[in-house]
């Protein structure tokens, strides 16, 4: 895997939870995430991952999949029980059956071993962007008016400055990106949004990325606020019903 040079300024107070039962991968990852000024706890296990996750505050999990004691894809479950903390997964094939079984546990994006530091930090950094600035949390054109901070669909209401969500009057909890992806469409409502302009808004993929993660993050999506608000438009995209 590569280790370019960290580029100046660091983020010092961002604590990551690397779990990895891969020694040698775990101990490279970790040194190369700290040059960068991350701080790192690693754990081997999903068992003891997971005790890691309990005993302390971090701001994002890199999770691999293939996990003894508890799997990746298991430990995702249970942090997402209680926890909307951003989630990378890492797939040593990038089988598909892995991918969507992580992105449906819950992880908000994914990334194929052997890992390039380069790659994990670029999607690291654009993860925690959704939680660490509310202008990145904010559709990309805000809709204007008095009444532009509240946005109502029917009993679906989602307060764009507060960055609250409630759904008949009950408040829903979603993780950052699949709060920014409602976000997204809730200030185009009615207009179909494509796959890859969803990757580029909300995942801030300036690649063709997979459009794997915006099917599976949607379907999570219309589990929490309704599955028949997101309309899917067979060839072209979704869109959310005014």
């Amino acid at each position: 895997m590569s280790d370019p040079e960290a580029p100046g300024g660091s983020p010092s107070a961002v604590s990551l939870l690397l779990v990895e039962d891969d020694e040698v991968i775990r101990k490279s990852l970790t040194m190369a995430l700290r040059r960068y000024g991350y701080e790192v706890t690693a754990a081997g296990d999903g068992l003891t991952g997971l005790e890691r996750f309990r005993e302390g505050r971090h701001d994002l999990l890199v999770l691999d999949v293939m996990l003894p004691h508890l799997d990746g894809i298991g430990l995702c479950r249970k942090v997402r029980e209680t926890d909307p903390t951003p989630i990378l997964m890492m797939s040593a094939r990038g089988d598909a059956l892995d991918v969507v079984s992580g992105l449906e546990a819950g992880a908000d994006d994914y990334i194929v071993k052997p890992v390039d530091t380069a790659v994990l930090v670029a999607r690291i950094r654009s993860l925690l962007r959704r939680v660490t600035f509310a202008a990145d949390a904010t559709p990309s054109e805000p809709p204007a008016g008095p009444d532009a901070d509240r946005l109502v669909f029917g009993d679906l209401v989602v307060d764009t400055r507060g960055l609250d969500v409630s759904l008949a009057d009950e408040p829903v909890t979603l993780t950052p990106t699949e709060l920014r992806l409602l976000l997204e469409f809730a200030a185009h409502p009615g207009i179909v949004l494509d796959r890859q302009r969803l990757l580029h808004e909300v995942w801030d993929y300036g690649w063709d990325g997979d459009s794997r993660v915006v099917d599976l993050c949607v379907q999570r999506l219309r589990k929490k606020i309704g599955g028949e608000r997101i309309e899917t438009v067979r060839g072209f995209g979704y869109k959310l019903r005014r």
